[in-house]
């Protein structure tokens, strides 16, 4: 199944029709492990490693969940695809995918 961001599918066969909106979410906590470090860090700047590795696994997990949900309503793809996050509680976040289900023609 094709995953965009864009409104259509370039070079495929048309949008035949557009079955809903499809969602994935995933709520993540910190690792006190991955706190430590990242406070550390802190002291001389750069990149929280294990904080990004962390990211990447939701928005993974999150896509993936959005993917079954199209599968389930029949979709060929899913277009306007966009990601969002908001903190659920100190030290949770969702990471949220959601997008447009279509059938190509």
């Amino acid at each position: 199944m094709q995953i965009t961001t864009t409104p259509t599918l370039e070079g495929q066969a048309p949008i035949a029709s557009y079955l809903g909106t499809v969602t994935g979410s995933v709520v993540q906590s910190k690792h006190i492990g991955r706190d430590i470090m990242a406070g550390l860090k802190t002291l001389v700047g750069g990149e929280i490693r294990g904080y990004t590795e962390m990211l990447e696994e939701a928005r993974k997990r999150a896509t993936d969940r959005m993917r079954e949900e199209a599968k389930e309503m029949g979709a060929d793809a899913v277009v306007n695809v966009r990601f969002t996050t908001s903190q659920v509680m100190q030290g949770m976040s969702e990471i949220l995918a959601y997008g447009t289900a279509v059938r190509l023609g």
